[in-house]
């Protein structure tokens, strides 16, 4: 099992911004959002599994998932949620095993934007949370998505406080600075992570 540094961070953190910073340091990222799509693409298991459970209205004419039927299904009827998260989440959870197993860098990101929602944590070595203000998050939150300050807190709301981030951290990179910050951040927690992710294995190999 190689060493994984779970990356967090709250919706307009920069998450994304910070696992690219790393992926040109010759760095596996793994994201928890993408391999989440890749399970219910056309054709797979998972989207079978959910046409036969929901019908085939859930399914666009592309062949692809209707997901915004598919939230207004999960939304109203918790029951429905439940069977979708029993479902997809050990699909999810085999994919990244995968990944992580195939990875050949000396460690590898692993993004996940609801660790903390989701208890995620004890399945990493490491914890990095990108941090940034609440009005820095509802700021880039309005401009990327094109929503409300309303719609922008409510999402907010649905997710884990930065509390409770900042709670599980081992590293924190505060992302409300200036780019330039962002990469010598990036740089210094790289090269503790290489002596990590090296101490980890010399560990293995003596046991």
């Amino acid at each position: 099992m190689g060493y994984i540094v779970a990356l967090t961070g709250g919706i307009g953190s920069g998450k994304s911004t910070v696992a690219d910073a790393f992926a040109r340091l010759g760095i596996t990222i793994i994201d928890a959002d993408i391999i989440a799509r890749q399970v219910v693409e056309p054709h797979t298991p998972g989207l079978n599994a959910i046409q036969a459970h929901f019908g085939d209205n859930i399914i666009h004419a592309d062949g692809t998932l209707n997901r915004r039927l598919l939230r207004e299904r999960i939304f109203s009827h918790p029951a429905e949620k439940t069977w979708l998260n029993a479902l997809l989440h050990p699909m999810i959870h085999q994919e990244t095993q995968r990944q992580i197993s195939e990875a050949t860098s000396p460690y590898v990101l692993w993004v996940v934007p609801l660790l903390v929602e989701n208890q995620l944590q004890y399945k990493a070595n490491r914890i990095l949370v990108v941090d940034v203000s609440r009005e820095t998050q509802l700021q880039r939150t309005m401009l990327r998505d094109k929503v409300s300050r309303q719609q922008a807190e409510q999402i907010l709301a649905a997710q884990a406080t930065r509390e409770a981030r900042l709670a599980v951290a081992d590293d924190v990179i505060d992302n409300d600075g200036a780019p330039d910050n962002l990469a010598s951040d990036v740089a210094r927690l790289h090269a503790q992570y290489l002596t990590y992710a090296a101490q980890a294995a010399a560990q293995e190999k003596s046991e």
